[in-house]
């Protein structure tokens, strides 16, 4: 995928991925923890995309260690570490360490030895040029609850009170998003700074706490939110990370509306949805016609939700609204979209078709929050 500068995240562009966790472990848990990492990196060894890996103990300090790695590109990293068999490869290493730091970086440029056998690395494999941000982090949360329980949910988070929106001297909360699919909800979170500092802030306001534990006896996936296992094992498997988010250099039009999609991605084919996705919102930042404004596309393995704002209604451009403008006819959205699940038959090529599947896909909106100055 070609980086233009309106693009500020992205994991489909090609390029080599670098991989660091940073861990604080307890006192006395360092064999356990060498005997945990071990299994990992005998499990992560044979997962297609990995490169190689590296575990680095602090020189400084004992407690605290490092491990890199390196992959072929993003999308295989995403989808093992978003996996059932990451959860459990990673789980015996949770009661031996106190604090962890994740962080993914695509590689820009690199330095290699001088030398006359030294190969060039190939450029494809570096990305081709540093993207510019809006100072944002984006991530989702997603998790269903119990079928009946949709609207007593909605009316829980709908109802909470906006925790302080300033983390730190550098860290403050945007906006939160939080939109209904049937059963299933999901939270899309702005933040200017640090996210994972945000993230921790938030789960420590009493606001969030007390709302988090009003929605515990709907879900559909038991925690416990006083056990630092449950809790660590339930947002790992809701994390929905951003994959992809564009937005058009043209003044921001009056009047943007804020609207989420959930796309149904037929068996294994999640990440080549949002790809395709991550295509089409690209070239609908560079048309001045377009009712899309800027997109983000999240996914974990087969859930792909589309968070756009936009101008006008949904229906004013259905096409250009579900992402995917231009594709019509060439059949590649619906080898990727189960449209049996939505009782959709035939081509998107149809203007019926492409409506039902709008109606289908367009999420119920919750809660739409910005800090001042957002």
């Amino acid at each position: 995928m070609s980086i233009s500068g309106r693009i500020s995240q992205s994991a489909f562009d090609g390029s080599r991925l670098r991989v660091i966790l940073l861990l604080d472990l307890y006192e006395g848990a360092q064999q356990q923890f060498l005997d945990a990492y071990e299994h990992m990196r005998n499990q992560v060894a044979s997962v297609p995309g990995h490169l190689s890996d590296q575990l680095c103990q602090s020189i400084e300090n004992p407690s605290q260690w490092l491990i890199t790695s390196e992959w072929e590109s993003a999308p295989p990293f995403l989808a093992w570490v978003n996996s059932e068999e990451h959860v459990e490869t990673v789980r015996p290493m949770h009661s031996c360490v106190r604090d962890t730091r994740s962080m993914r970086y695509s590689i820009l440029r690199e330095t290699t030895p001088a030398g006359p056998t030294t190969p060039e690395p190939a450029a494809a494999t570096t990305q081709a040029k540093a993207r510019v941000g809006d100072g944002a982090a984006r991530h989702a949360l997603t998790f269903t609850v119990k079928p009946g329980s949709e609207s007593k949910v909605a009316e829980i988070l709908a109802a909470y009170r906006s925790p302080q929106a300033q983390v730190d001297d550098t860290t403050r909360l945007r906006r939160t998003s939080l939109f209904m699919h049937g059963n299933r909800v999901v939270r899309a979170v702005e933040v200017e700074g640090d996210l994972l500092a945000a993230l921790r802030h938030v789960a420590r306001q009493p606001e969030i706490r007390a709302v988090e534990e009003a929605v515990n006896p709907y879900l559909e996936q038991d925690r416990d939110l006083t056990d630092p296992e449950s809790a660590r094992v339930f947002f790992t498997r809701a994390a929905l990370p951003a994959v992809h988010h564009v937005v058009s250099d043209r003044p921001a039009p009056e009047g943007l509306s804020r609207h989420a999609l959930h796309y149904p991605a037929k068996e294994g084919r999640g990440m080549d949805l949002a790809r395709l996705l991550a295509l089409q919102d690209a070239a609908a930042a560079d048309d001045p016609a377009s009712p899309v404004y800027a997109a983000t596309v999240f996914q974990r393995d087969d859930t792909v939700v589309r968070l756009i704002d936009i101008t006008g209604e949904l229906d004013s451009d259905p096409v250009a609204s579900v992402g995917l403008k231009g594709l019509e006819g060439d059949g590649e959205a619906e080898r990727l979209i189960d449209l049996a699940a939505i009782g959709v038959e035939g081509s998107l090529h149809t203007d019926r078709n492409i409506n039902r599947l709008l109606s289908h896909i367009d999420m119920t909106p919750v809660t739409d929050r910005s800090s001042a100055g957002s």
